[in-house]
Protein backbone atom coordinates (compact mmCIF):
# COMPACT_ATOMS: atom_id res chain seq x y z
CA UNK A 1 0.00 0.00 0.00
CA UNK A 2 1.54 3.31 -0.90
CA UNK A 3 2.76 5.69 2.26
CA UNK A 4 0.01 8.36 1.25
CA UNK A 5 -3.20 5.78 1.50
CA UNK A 6 -4.99 5.92 4.38
CA UNK A 7 -5.80 1.94 5.76
CA UNK A 8 -8.98 2.32 4.58
CA UNK A 9 -8.35 3.75 1.43
CA UNK A 10 -8.51 1.14 -1.27
CA UNK A 11 -8.00 2.11 -5.14
CA UNK A 12 -10.48 1.09 -7.62
CA UNK A 13 -8.07 0.79 -10.60
CA UNK A 14 -10.72 0.71 -13.01
CA UNK A 15 -12.94 -2.00 -11.01
CA UNK A 16 -15.75 0.53 -10.62
CA UNK A 17 -15.95 0.01 -14.97
CA UNK A 18 -16.07 -3.57 -14.69
CA UNK A 19 -19.76 -4.93 -16.19
CA UNK A 20 -20.72 -7.60 -13.53
CA UNK A 21 -24.29 -6.97 -13.61
CA UNK A 22 -23.78 -7.40 -9.92
CA UNK A 23 -26.40 -5.37 -7.25
CA UNK A 24 -27.65 -6.56 -4.54
CA UNK A 25 -31.40 -8.49 -6.29
CA UNK A 26 -28.63 -10.37 -8.96
CA UNK A 27 -26.53 -11.37 -5.70
CA UNK A 28 -29.44 -12.61 -3.99
CA UNK A 29 -31.24 -14.31 -7.02
CA UNK A 30 -28.04 -16.05 -7.69
CA UNK A 31 -27.89 -16.79 -3.74
CA UNK A 32 -31.13 -18.32 -3.69
CA UNK A 33 -30.55 -20.42 -7.07
CA UNK A 34 -27.52 -21.95 -5.40
CA UNK A 35 -28.98 -22.83 -1.98
CA UNK A 36 -32.01 -24.98 -3.87
CA UNK A 37 -29.66 -26.00 -6.47
CA UNK A 38 -27.46 -27.36 -3.40
CA UNK A 39 -30.50 -28.86 -1.58
CA UNK A 40 -31.65 -30.48 -4.59
CA UNK A 41 -27.96 -32.58 -5.16
CA UNK A 42 -28.31 -33.51 -1.36
CA UNK A 43 -31.55 -34.34 -0.60
CA UNK A 44 -33.62 -34.34 -4.41
CA UNK A 45 -35.97 -32.72 -6.24
CA UNK A 46 -38.67 -33.21 -4.09
CA UNK A 47 -37.44 -32.88 -0.49
CA UNK A 48 -35.84 -29.47 -1.46
CA UNK A 49 -39.42 -28.93 -2.77
CA UNK A 50 -40.81 -29.19 0.52
CA UNK A 51 -37.82 -26.98 2.07
CA UNK A 52 -38.65 -24.70 0.00
CA UNK A 53 -42.37 -24.95 0.47
CA UNK A 54 -42.09 -24.47 3.89
CA UNK A 55 -40.51 -21.14 3.26
CA UNK A 56 -43.11 -20.02 1.05
CA UNK A 57 -45.73 -20.97 3.70
CA UNK A 58 -44.27 -18.82 6.09
CA UNK A 59 -43.80 -15.78 2.92
CA UNK A 60 -47.72 -16.70 2.55
CA UNK A 61 -48.75 -15.99 6.17
CA UNK A 62 -46.77 -12.27 5.98
CA UNK A 63 -47.79 -11.39 2.76
CA UNK A 64 -51.50 -11.87 3.56
CA UNK A 65 -51.33 -10.44 7.07
CA UNK A 66 -49.68 -7.52 5.02
CA UNK A 67 -52.61 -6.97 2.69
CA UNK A 68 -55.14 -7.78 5.75
CA UNK A 69 -53.71 -4.54 7.39
CA UNK A 70 -53.73 -2.49 4.00
CA UNK A 71 -56.75 -3.63 2.98
CA UNK A 72 -59.23 -4.67 6.43
CA UNK A 73 -58.94 -7.95 8.05
CA UNK A 74 -62.31 -9.54 6.57
CA UNK A 75 -61.84 -12.46 4.21
CA UNK A 76 -60.89 -11.74 0.88
CA UNK A 77 -63.20 -13.13 -1.91
CA UNK A 78 -61.82 -14.50 -4.71
CA UNK A 79 -61.30 -11.79 -7.67
CA UNK A 80 -59.77 -9.73 -4.69
CA UNK A 81 -57.24 -13.11 -4.05
CA UNK A 82 -56.50 -13.03 -7.71
CA UNK A 83 -55.60 -9.65 -8.17
CA UNK A 84 -53.17 -9.88 -4.51
CA UNK A 85 -51.59 -12.29 -6.51
CA UNK A 86 -50.77 -10.24 -9.44
CA UNK A 87 -50.08 -7.27 -7.34
CA UNK A 88 -47.58 -8.99 -5.00
CA UNK A 89 -45.65 -10.44 -8.14
CA UNK A 90 -45.55 -7.63 -10.14
CA UNK A 91 -44.07 -6.15 -6.99
CA UNK A 92 -40.98 -8.19 -6.95
CA UNK A 93 -40.39 -8.10 -10.98
CA UNK A 94 -42.93 -11.09 -12.25
CA UNK A 95 -45.26 -10.91 -14.85
CA UNK A 96 -47.97 -12.51 -13.78
CA UNK A 97 -51.49 -12.08 -15.48
CA UNK A 98 -54.91 -13.24 -14.61
CA UNK A 99 -56.60 -15.87 -17.46
CA UNK A 100 -60.01 -16.25 -15.44
CA UNK A 101 -61.81 -16.37 -11.94
CA UNK A 102 -63.85 -18.73 -11.85
CA UNK A 103 -66.39 -20.02 -8.47
CA UNK A 104 -63.88 -23.12 -8.47
CA UNK A 105 -60.47 -21.84 -9.18
CA UNK A 106 -58.70 -18.76 -10.35
CA UNK A 107 -56.30 -19.32 -13.83
CA UNK A 108 -52.93 -16.96 -13.90
CA UNK A 109 -50.18 -17.51 -16.47
CA UNK A 110 -46.90 -15.50 -16.11
CA UNK A 111 -44.19 -14.32 -18.43
CA UNK A 112 -41.70 -13.15 -15.94
CA UNK A 113 -40.19 -15.19 -12.82
CA UNK A 114 -39.23 -12.72 -10.24
CA UNK A 115 -36.37 -15.57 -10.35
CA UNK A 116 -35.29 -14.13 -13.72
CA UNK A 117 -32.70 -16.57 -15.07
CA UNK A 118 -32.23 -17.69 -12.03
CA UNK A 119 -35.19 -19.87 -11.85
CA UNK A 120 -33.94 -22.24 -15.33
CA UNK A 121 -33.50 -25.63 -13.87
CA UNK A 122 -34.69 -24.88 -10.23
CA UNK A 123 -38.13 -26.46 -9.81
CA UNK A 124 -37.71 -26.05 -6.50
CA UNK A 125 -38.11 -22.52 -6.44
CA UNK A 126 -41.28 -22.95 -8.16
CA UNK A 127 -43.24 -24.28 -4.70
CA UNK A 128 -42.87 -20.11 -3.69
CA UNK A 129 -45.59 -19.55 -5.76
CA UNK A 130 -47.21 -22.80 -5.29
CA UNK A 131 -47.16 -22.28 -1.44
CA UNK A 132 -47.54 -18.22 -0.97
CA UNK A 133 -50.22 -18.54 -3.63
CA UNK A 134 -51.95 -21.57 -1.75
CA UNK A 135 -51.25 -19.99 1.99
CA UNK A 136 -53.11 -16.95 0.69
CA UNK A 137 -56.11 -18.72 -1.06
CA UNK A 138 -56.96 -21.13 1.51
CA UNK A 139 -56.86 -18.47 4.23
CA UNK A 140 -59.20 -16.52 2.52
CA UNK A 141 -61.28 -18.90 1.23
CA UNK A 142 -61.07 -21.81 3.10
CA UNK A 143 -59.53 -24.11 0.33
CA UNK A 144 -56.61 -24.33 -2.32
CA UNK A 145 -55.02 -26.71 -4.62
CA UNK A 146 -52.31 -24.78 -6.63
CA UNK A 147 -51.42 -26.93 -9.99
CA UNK A 148 -48.40 -25.72 -11.82
CA UNK A 149 -49.40 -26.78 -15.39
CA UNK A 150 -46.39 -25.01 -16.75
CA UNK A 151 -43.41 -23.26 -15.86
CA UNK A 152 -40.62 -21.42 -16.49
CA UNK A 153 -38.30 -23.20 -14.80
CA UNK A 154 -38.59 -26.18 -16.83
CA UNK A 155 -38.09 -24.36 -19.92
CA UNK A 156 -41.59 -23.40 -20.34
CA UNK A 157 -42.16 -19.97 -22.37
CA UNK A 158 -44.50 -19.11 -19.46
CA UNK A 159 -46.34 -20.73 -16.53
CA UNK A 160 -49.31 -21.55 -16.15
CA UNK A 161 -50.71 -21.61 -12.43
CA UNK A 162 -54.25 -22.87 -11.50
CA UNK A 163 -55.71 -22.51 -8.09
CA UNK A 164 -58.70 -24.04 -7.88
CA UNK A 165 -60.95 -22.86 -4.55
CA UNK A 166 -62.94 -26.40 -4.47
CA UNK A 167 -61.55 -29.91 -3.88
CA UNK A 168 -61.26 -31.84 -6.42
CA UNK A 169 -60.85 -35.49 -7.49
CA UNK A 170 -57.58 -37.50 -7.41
CA UNK A 171 -53.93 -35.51 -6.93
CA UNK A 172 -51.70 -34.86 -9.40
CA UNK A 173 -47.83 -34.45 -9.31
CA UNK A 174 -47.79 -30.98 -9.55
CA UNK A 175 -50.49 -30.07 -7.32
CA UNK A 176 -50.49 -29.01 -3.77
CA UNK A 177 -53.76 -28.73 -1.39
CA UNK A 178 -53.65 -25.77 1.30
CA UNK A 179 -56.60 -25.18 4.28
CA UNK A 180 -56.84 -22.49 6.03
CA UNK A 181 -54.71 -22.03 8.92
CA UNK A 182 -56.44 -18.87 10.75
CA UNK A 183 -59.64 -18.42 11.27
CA UNK A 184 -61.97 -15.74 9.02
CA UNK A 185 -61.37 -12.16 9.47
CA UNK A 186 -58.93 -12.88 12.78
CA UNK A 187 -55.56 -12.11 12.09
CA UNK A 188 -54.33 -12.60 16.07
CA UNK A 189 -53.64 -15.69 15.57
CA UNK A 190 -50.47 -15.13 13.20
Amino acid sequence: MPANMAPHEIRSDGLDTVDLRLDRDRFLRKLVRELSGTIERLVGLEEASGYVATVGGIMGEWLDEAYHAELGEDDFDPETVARIFVDLKRRIDGGFYIVAIKPDRIVLRNTRCPFAEDVVGRPSLCMMTSNVFGRIAADNLGYARVRLKAVIANGDPECHVVVYLTPQEGLEADEREYYRLRSGGDLAGL
